[in-house]
């Protein structure tokens, strides 16, 4: 067998090259995500992390130990220009700072993202101080992210959650739940937005429609994570990109 000539390229991420950590049992955020980075010139990389069939309070806190190995499994001849942890009540617990030590010390990233930190952002780059929350999580869950999003200057006048601990029902909530549940919160005057958490819940198709019928900005987790990495990233969005959002680019 002889050995014939060739030559190296450049990446596959031309445009940009983006890594995803996503839950074991989300089944919603990797498919936004391939809507909302459609270009051949943007590689995606996904992991999986052990994440058990409840989100609770201690599987949160597995998933900290799990970080860096989950991490060190996206391909290390990458250079990232991001890379997302994609769980928002699981950074809320284990904390945007350690989210980011956890990630940078397993794989080469220039950023390190996640939910949380992404829609203060937005909620920053819509002028938005109150919001009504939708959760599909228990209260030992939902509750911390309340305190959190309170604590970092966004009051909380409405909140609705569908108690819901087992992580496959997350995804088949209805959209049509979700859509008439933030009907419900954002109608509140003292809302200035809507914020729909979990990056299990399929929100991307109802955004446009709650946008135009509240007149009020709608926020979701994975629309906010896609926005602040294309943002950090320099990478492309879909055209049809959904939300008041994507108009917007990151604060000063």
């Amino acid at each position: 067998m002889s050995h014939y000539p060739y030559r190296l390229t450049g990446p596959i991420g031309s445009a940009a090259t983006l890594g995803l950590i996503a839950l074991q049992v989300d089944e919603t955020i990797e498919q936004d995500f391939r809507r909302l980075f459609p270009s051949r010139d943007v590689a995606i990389y996904v992991n999986r992390i052990p994440s058990g069939e409840a989100l609770t309070p201690d599987t949160i806190a597995q998933m900290e130990r799990d970080m860096p190995a989950a991490a060190a499994l996206l391909p290390q001849a990458a250079a990232f220009d991001a890379v997302a942890y994609g769980c928002t009540s699981g950074t809320t617990l284990i904390g945007p700072d350690r989210v980011a030590e956890l990630v940078k010390g397993a794989v080469k990233t220039r950023q390190v993202a996640q939910p949380l930190t992404a829609t203060l952002t937005a909620f920053a780059a819509l002028d938005v101080t109150s919001i009504g929350l939708v959760s599909p999580y228990i209260g030992s869950v939902s509750g911390p992210m309340r305190q959190t999003f309170e604590q970092a200057g966004i009051a909380v006048p409405a909140m609705v959650s569908f108690g819901e601990e087992v992580e496959a029902n997350v995804a088949r909530i209805d959209p049509v739940s979700i859509h008439a549940a933030a009907l419900e919160v954002g109608a509140d005057p003292k809302t200035e937005a809507v914020f729909l958490s979990c990056t299990n819940l399929r929100t991307l198709d109802i955004i446009a429609d709650l946008e135009q019928r509240l007149g009020k900005p709608v926020v979701s987790s994975n629309q906010a994570l896609a926005w602040h990495m294309a943002r950090l990233s320099a990478a492309p969005v879909a055209e049809d990109a959904p939300g008041m959002l994507f108009s917007k680019s990151l604060p000063a």
